[in-house]
């Protein structure tokens, strides 16, 4: 039964690396058959089937149970001391920011962001561009990343509301009602800035559609921690923090600084709740288990904005996708990008017991070691992050 189920695995992965996109051949390292079982049915769901695409909602199957905590004893006061934290750091979307000030994608003075951050900059058919048509890429550009922020964040709130119901502490249950406020907050300002400011939402992104199918529709509770808590927030943190030094727009600066100092504290519950949860409740193949995901989540993430929806509205005449993701995998974007996402994953994953000697070697073939000793997520500050 195991080598026939291991068959079956093996036959979807080659259909999945002959059809669907690089990134998800590339998540297929570790060959542990576990980790593959969980990717496989939203790989097969978001690439291959791609419900998301022209879609006005996709349902998800759920199963996972909810955790009633009859003691009520507080006993992390860790965590005790984040919900106190978040209580009084509440913000209103609606009042707390200056939405009164215009946004116009075409200003040339004050550009919603520098040529340079576009990968397509380096091409030849940039060149010939007018300022106009640049501003409108610039535009583009700008609006698909908001965009995956905002279905990045329906998928935290989603999973916020889940793991609340799920985790066995009274004070990860309170905490956890905090984040589910904070990310549906997050929903609204970024689906506002989208509609009122830049006037256009892109489709989620068939990977990160995979991830958060994955993590949605998985049982465990610390596995949507796991994913969403340190994997997709830290990879939120790195974005958030980039586009906030890049951009010239106030608006979003102060939407953006905001939003890091939420999910400053959504991170440090992470560590701090799976650190405990890992070291001491997990027996060692579970542990490799969650080892291996979150190292092909790694790369998932790590190659997940090749902007396939900019390449295919805007420069697929102008150069195959082969070629388009070859320049994108070596942008300056992304490298930047890269750097800041594992600045603060690695350190996270190293104190959450995720770091082992035999999955060391893995995160050191693809340069990431080098983010090891870095702060994790209690020993910095929201100041921190936003400096």
């Amino acid at each position: 039964m195991q080598l026939h189920l291991g068959t079956q695995i093996g036959n979807a992965v080659d259909t999945i690396r002959a059809n669907g996109p690089a990134m998800l051949a590339d998540a297929a390292s570790t060959k542990n058959l576990r980790v593959l079982a969980t990717l496989l049915g939203p790989a097969y769901r978001g690439l291959i089937r791609k419900l998301a695409k022209g879609a006005d909602g996709t349902e998800m199957p759920l199963d996972h149970s909810a955790f009633f905590d009859w003691r009520y004893t507080r006993e992390f006061p860790e965590i005790t001391r984040l919900y106190e934290a978040a209580k009084s750091s509440q913000w209103n979307a609606t009042v707390d920011i200056d939405w009164s000030r215009p946004v116009d994608p075409f200003d040339t003075v004050h550009p919603l962001l520098p040529d340079s951050f576009h990968p397509a900059s380096t091409l030849p058919v940039w060149r010939r561009m007018t300022d106009r048509e640049r501003a409108a890429q610039r535009h583009d550009l700008l609006a698909w990343f908001l965009s995956q922020f905002l279905h990045g964040e329906q998928g935290a709130l989603f999973a916020a509301a889940q793991v609340t119901e799920s985790v066995p502490w009274l004070d990860a249950k309170l905490f956890g009602s905090t984040q589910v406020v904070d990310e549906g907050r997050h929903v609204e300002v970024f689906h506002a800035y989208l509609t009122q400011k830049l006037g256009r939402i892109f489709e989620i992104n068939d990977n990160l559609y995979v991830v958060i199918d994955a993590l949605m529709t998985d049982s465990r509770w610390d596995v949507k921690f796991l994913g969403m808590q340190i994997m997709i927030e830290g990879l939120a943190l790195g974005a958030f923090g980039t586009i906030r030094r890049l951009t010239a727009d106030p608006t979003l600066r102060d939407i953006l600084k905001l939003v890091i100092t939420d999910e400053a504290r959504h991170v440090h519950y992470g560590v701090l709740s799976l650190e405990r949860f890992y070291l001491s409740e997990l027996t060692e193949r579970e542990r490799r288990d969650r080892e291996d995901l979150a190292f092909e989540l790694s790369i998932l993430l790590r190659n997940r904005f090749l902007m396939h929806e900019i390449y295919d509205e805007h420069f697929g005449h102008a150069l195959s996708r082969n070629a388009w993701d070859r320049i994108i995998l070596e942008s300056d974007l992304m490298a930047f990008y890269r750097e800041s996402m594992f600045r603060r994953i690695v350190p996270n994953l190293k104190r959450s017991g995720l770091l082992s000697d035999r999955i060391r070697p893995r995160y050191a073939e693809l340069g990431l070691l080098r983010w090891e000793s870095e702060k994790s997520a209690p020993d910095l500050s929201a100041a921190d992050l936003l400096d």
